[in-house]
């Protein structure tokens, strides 16, 4: 007996490639991006933070991590640092150091913009507390509006951004049939000590914290919509018994092979995502 890896494709990205088939055009060329598991302890185990992104969005009405795309100043602007040096990190993730930069600081960003939450501290052992007063808020609309960019919030405040926080998982690419494409690079992070998360964005509709297996228990009874990126490694994390597991996992991972689901179309009655 053989067992279906495959996931159901909902209607509206089925519309997409049909459109796509039938119009002969040239692939999107994907936008690079990042996002982040935002995860934290819990009785037994531990949650991620989940998002639904608005209808009006990019795969709306989908729960996704925190996350967008990389800004031009992500790769050109000087950042004070700690943990791996682009350098570094450009060896883990098969990119030039400027490329990963961008990536780690757009990683860094998403999340404090969409989360509330700041991957940043004093020094390069320290992490802030809560930002989730007036002043900090003002900061962060500052920063999603672009009216101000990373390095200068961080700078303003004498910040370091710690991407020794960020734990490089997977990298995932939309089918060619979308209309807008994302090259992501995901990331785990731990919830920093004294921070919290905050439904801030505008580009999300609900917010939860939940057990990544029951996610997934959530997504297969339909009460939860998710892509397969998001399903996928809700399960992978799902399968770590601890936070310490998953740090574990991280370490061990391919983070720079790219994932494409490729859309199965062969039984109009059911469509279906299939992984490579």
């Amino acid at each position: 007996m053989t067992t279906d890896r495959g996931f159901p494709a909902p209607p509206a990205l089925v519309e997409h490639a049909l459109r796509f088939q039938a119009s002969g055009d040239a692939p999107a060329v994907p936008r690079v991006a990042a996002t982040v598991l935002l995860l934290r302890p819990a009785d037994g185990g531990f949650e991620v933070y989940l998002i639904r992104r608005v209808a009006a969005m990019a795969f709306g009405g989908m729960y996704a991590f925190p996350g967008g795309g990389v800004d031009p100043s992500d790769s050109t602007t000087h950042v004070d640092w700690a943990g791996p040096e682009p350098a570094g990190w450009g060896s883990r993730l098969a990119l030039a150091p400027a490329a990963a930069q961008a990536v780690v600081c757009a990683a860094a960003r998403e999340v404090f913009e969409e989360a509330g939450v700041l991957l940043a501290g004093p020094d390069a052992s320290r992490v802030v507390g809560d930002v989730s007063d007036d002043g900090w808020e003002a900061a962060r609309v500052e920063l999603e509006q672009r009216r101000t960019g990373f390095a200068e919030l961080l700078a303003r405040r004498g910040l370091t951004l710690r991407s020794d926080l960020l734990l490089p998982w997977s990298r995932w690419v939309t089918p060619e049939f979308e209309p807008r494409r994302f090259d992501t690079y995901f990331f785990v992070a731990l919830l920093p000590e004294g921070q919290r998360t905050r439904d801030v964005s505008g580009e999300a509709d609900h917010t939860l914290w939940i057990r990544p297996a029951d996610a997934c228990d959530r997504a297969g009874a339909g009460a939860l919509t998710m892509l397969p990126p998001t399903l996928v490694t809700l399960g992978e994390v799902a399968a770590c018994a601890d936070l310490a597991a998953v740090a574990q996992a991280a370490a061990a991972r391919d983070a720079i092979t790219p994932i494409t689901p490729r859309l199965d179309l062969s039984d109009p009655d059911r469509p279906r995502f299939h992984l490579p």
